[in-house]
C-alpha cells in the first residue's frame, strides 16, 4: 500500500505539471492594450484622484495590479507610442518628437505577436504619420482624430463616421472582438483620443460639473522660485496659452493669437449635426456669456480658466470610463476575463493645473508618470499594488512574456511579468529610471533636458539652448518645489544619481556628445579663408549637420533643383539669434562681409530683420561696420546674400549677428512666434 500511495501521488505530481505546462504553452493568453491619450494618474479614482471618480477603470485595479511607480521614457505622444511598439527608446525606434515619421519596416511588437500565432489589431489614436504595420486589422484617426463625426483609416480607405471618437473607437473594437473567428488568441491595440486637447466632451457629459468647483491643484499659482529658467520659459500655462476659443470654448471671445485658433471652434462647429450643434451651444454659450460679461482679470480669470479646462477633460474621460466599461462588460458576458490580459495606461501623464500649466514634456512628475493598470485574473491576484519602477519601453517585453514569446536582444525594455503577478520586485530590478525629452525648439517651448528617477531623488539635466540642473527629494518635497541641486546636505545624493545617470545613458546606448553640440562643439575651421570662427549661438541641432563645413568652403550656396531639400545643406537657427565671430588668424585687409541667408514662408523660415557686421583687433570690443534693416515684404522666398557696401578696412576677427527674427503671420500654424532664420556662410572679400 505505501509503494502504490508514492506512485499514485508522484502521478498526480507529474499530471499537475504537466497540465500547467500545456496551460502555458497551449492556452496563451488574449491580450487587450488599452491606451488613452494624456491620463493623468490624478484624475482615476484608483490612484486616489480628489476631483473625479472612475469606477470602469478601477475595475482592472480592483481585479489585478496598480502599478504606483511607472513612467515614460519621453513625455510627448507620438515618441511615446513609437516606444511601445517597439520597446526601445525614441533614440533608438526614430521618433523623438512628433514630428517625425514612424518607420514602419522595423521590428515591432505587433509583428511578433502575429508571428507568434495571434491574431492582431489595431483601433483608434495612432498618430505616428505612416499607416500601421503588423496587424491583421487596422482602423485608426488620420493624425489627432476629431471628437466628433471623425474621419477613421479604415485598412487604408477614409470613412467618415456620425458619432463621438469614445463610442466609436470602442464600436468598432468590438465589431473586430464580435467578428473574429476565435481560432487564435487576439492581441488588441485599443488607443483612445481622449482626453487629448481640446477637450471637447460627449453630447451626454456637456453639463457634466456644473454642480460644483473642481478642487484647485496647491501649485497653481507656483511662482518657481528655486527652479531654472526652463520652468519659467515654457508656454503652456494655464493663465498665458490657454486660448479662449480652441481651448475653453468661448464662441464669442475676443480674437488672439492665430486666425485658424480663433475660428477653429466655428469651423467644428460647422462639421457637427443639427442637434450635436444645438446640445453643444445650449450647454455652452449661457455660461460664456456669464464669463464675457465678468470681464474677470489676474487670479480670478486664471481660475476660471482652469475650471473650464478641467471640467471638460473630465467630461471627456467619463466617457472614456463608460467606454471601457463596455469592454470589460463584454469579456465577462463572453467568459474571456479569466483568460485575458488587459492592461490599461496613457501615453504620457498631464497637468491638471499643477505649477500652473496643462499639457506634458517635462520630467516633473505628473507629466512623467503614466497611470498603469494590468488585470489577469488566471495569474495576477485582484487588489494588489507595486512600487517598481516600471516605464513603458518595458511593455513589449511584458506582453511578449505573457504571451510565451522570446523578447529580442535589442528590445531595451525588460518585462516585469514577474512582478505583476507577484507584486514583488527582484533583487537586480532598475533601480533608476531614464528619460529624454528632445522637443526644442517646438510647440510649449519645453527645454530639451534628461534624467534619472530613483525611488526618492530626481536629477534632470536642461540642456542645448541652456545648461542647467535641478534635484528634488522626492519624499521631503513631492510636489518638486525645492530644487536642492548643489546644495552641501545633498553632496552624496547628487554624486550617486550623477553615476546612475551616467550608467543609464551607456545602458541605453544615449550618451551625451550625441544631443549635446551647444556645449561641446563651438569652434571650427574655415577651411577657405585658413581662419576659424566661434558660434557665439549655436543652430539648432536638428539643422547642424554640416556644421564644420558649411560655414566655411567659400562658395555661395546655388539652389539645385534636384535637391529635394535646402535644409540639409544650411545651418538653422530658430527662437535664438545666429552670432558668429570669425577668426582671420591675423590683422588682414578686406572690401567687403557678407552672409548668405535662405527663405521660405511655407516652412516659417524667413530673412532676420536685421543683420549686424563688426569688427575687433581683439576680438573683444567690436566696432559696428554696418547695420542692414530687412523687410520681408509679402514673405517672398529666395535666397540672398547680404553684404556690407565696399570699404577697404583692416581686421583680424569679424562678426557677423542676425537678430530681430520674423514673426510667423496670422493665419499660419505658430502664427506670432518667431521664425527661422537659415545661413550658409559668412564671406569675408
Amino acid at each position: 500500500m505505501k509503494t502504490k500511495y508514492k506512485f499514485t501521488f508522484f502521478t498526480f505530481f507529474l499530471l499537475a505539471l504537466f497540465s500547467c505546462q500545456t496551460e502555458d504553452k497551449m492556452a496563451p493568453p488574449n491580450i487587450i492594450f488599452i491606451m488613452t491619450d494624456d491620463h493623468s494618474a490624478q484624475a482615476l479614482s484608483a490612484y486616489g484622484s480628489r476631483i473625479n471618480e472612475t469606477p470602469n477603470l478601477d475595475r482592472i485595479a480592483q481585479n489585478g495590479i496598480r502599478f504606483d511607480r511607472a513612467y515614460c521614457t519621453n513625455s510627448i505622444c507620438a515618441p511615446s507610442r513609437a516606444v511601445i511598439l517597439t520597446g526601445k527608446y525614441s533614440h533608438k525606434n526614430g521618433v523623438l518628437n512628433n514630428s517625425q515619421t514612424f518607420d514602419g519596416t522595423q521590428q515591432t511588437l505587433p509583428k511578433l505577436m502575429k508571428e507568434g500565432g495571434y491574431e492582431t489589431a489595431m483601433i483608434g489614436k495612432w498618430h505616428l504619420k505612416s499607416h500601421p504595420t503588423g496587424f491583421d486589422y487596422w482602423n485608426v484617426l488620420p493624425g489627432q482624430g476629431d471628437y466628433y463625426n471623425p474621419k477613421f483609416i479604415e485598412m487604408g480607405e477614409y470613412k467618415t463616421h456620425e458619432g463621438y471618437v469614445t463610442d466609436l473607437t470602442t464600436d468598432f473594437a468590438l465589431d473586430w472582438l464580435t467578428d473574429r473567428t476565435g481560432e487564435k488568441p487576439f492581441f488588441l491595440m485599443l488607443q483612445h483620443k481622449a482626453p487629448h486637447r481640446n477637450w471637447m466632451p460627449s453630447p451626454k457629459h456637456l453639463t457634466l460639473y456644473d454642480d460644483r468647483d473642481i478642487p484647485e491643484p496647491e501649485t497653481l499659482f507656483d511662482d518657481y522660485e528655486t527652479r531654472t529658467v526652463a520652468s519659467k520659459d515654457q508656454e503652456m500655462s494655464i493663465s498665458d496659452h490657454l486660448h479662449l476659443s480652441y481651448d475653453l470654448k468661448v464662441k464669442n471671445a475676443p480674437p488672439r493669437g492665430a486666425d485658424w485658433m480663433n475660428h477653429w471652434l466655428d469651423n467644428k462647429l460647422e462639421s457637427m449635426t443639427d442637434k450635436q450643434r444645438t446640445d453643444f451651444l445650449d450647454a455652452y454659450e449661457p455660461k460664456n456669456e456669464v464669463f464675457l460679461e465678468a470681464n474677470l482679470e489676474g487670479k480670478e480669470l486664471v481660475r476660471w480658466k482652469y475650471q473650464r479646462y478641467i471640467k471638460d477633460y473630465l467630461r471627456c474621460i467619463a466617457s472614456v470610463d463608460e467606454n471601457i466599461g463596455r469592454v470589460l462588460d463584454y469579456l465577462e458576458g463572453e467568459g474571456l476575463s479569466e483568460n485575458t490580459l488587459v492592461i490599461y495606461t496613457s501615453d504620457q501623464g498631464f497637468y491638471l493645473g499643477e505649477h500652473g500649466w496643462f499639457d506634458k514634456r517635462f520630467m516633473y512628475e505628473e507629466s512623467y508618470r503614466m497611470p498603469l493598470m494590468v488585470q489577469y485574473p488566471k495569474k495576477i491576484k485582484a487588489g494588489a499594488s507595486t512600487d517598481a519602477l516600471v516605464m513603458n519601453v518595458d511593455f513589449a517585453a511584458t506582453m511578449l512574456d505573457f504571451a510565451g514569446l522570446s523578447t529580442p536582444e535589442d528590445m531595451q525594455g525588460e518585462s516585469f511579468r514577474s512582478i505583476a503577478e507577484t507584486a514583488q520586485e527582484s533583487e537586480n530590478w532598475r533601480e533608476a529610471t531614464y528619460y529624454h525629452y528632445f522637443e526644442f525648439p517646438g510647440v510649449h517651448a519645453v527645454k530639451r533636458h534628461y534624467g534619472v528617477r530613483t525611488k526618492r531623488y530626481k536629477l534632470m539635466h536642461f540642456y542645448h539652448d541652456i545648461d542647467a540642473w535641478e534635484m528634488y527629494d522626492l519624499k521631503a518635497d513631492p510636489k518638486e518645489l525645492n530644487n536642492v541641486y548643489g546644495k552641501a546636505e545633498y553632496a552624496d545624493v547628487q554624486k550617486d544619481l550623477e553615476v546612475k545617470l551616467v550608467e543609464a545613458q551607456k545602458k541605453y546606448d544615449d550618451l551625451p556628445e550625441d544631443f549635446m553640440p551647444n556645449l561641446s562643439r563651438k569652434k571650427a575651421e574655415h577651411k577657405a579663408l585658413e581662419a576659424t570662427y566661434n558660434f557665439i549661438q549655436m543652430p539648432d541641432p536638428k539643422y547642424d549637420n554640416n556644421f564644420e563645413t558649411q560655414m566655411s568652403d567659400g562658395m555661395k550656396w546655388i539652389f539645385n533643383p534636384y535637391v529635394s531639400s535646402p535644409l540639409d545643406t544650411w545651418l538653422g537657427f530658430n527662437e535664438n539669434d545666429c552670432e558668429v565671430v570669425l577668426d582671420l588668424g591675423k590683422p588682414t585687409d578686406f572690401e567687403q562681409i557678407g552672409l548668405n541667408c535662405y527663405q521660405n514662408s511655407d516652412s516659417w523660415i524667413y530673412y532676420p530683420t536685421a543683420i549686424e557686421f563688426s569688427i575687433s583687433d581683439n576680438g573683444k570690443d567690436f566696432e559696428l561696420v554696418e547695420k542692414m534693416e530687412i523687410e520681408n515684404e509679402g514673405y517672398k522666398g529666395g535666397i540672398q546674400l547680404f553684404q556690407t557696401s565696399k570699404k577697404a578696412q583692416k581686421t583680424r576677427f569679424v562678426k557677423v549677428k542676425t537678430s530681430k527674427m520674423a514673426l510667423i503671420p496670422n493665419g499660419r500654424p505658430g502664427a506670432g512666434k518667431k521664425s527661422w532664420v537659415f545661413v550658409d556662410e559668412v564671406m569675408v572679400n
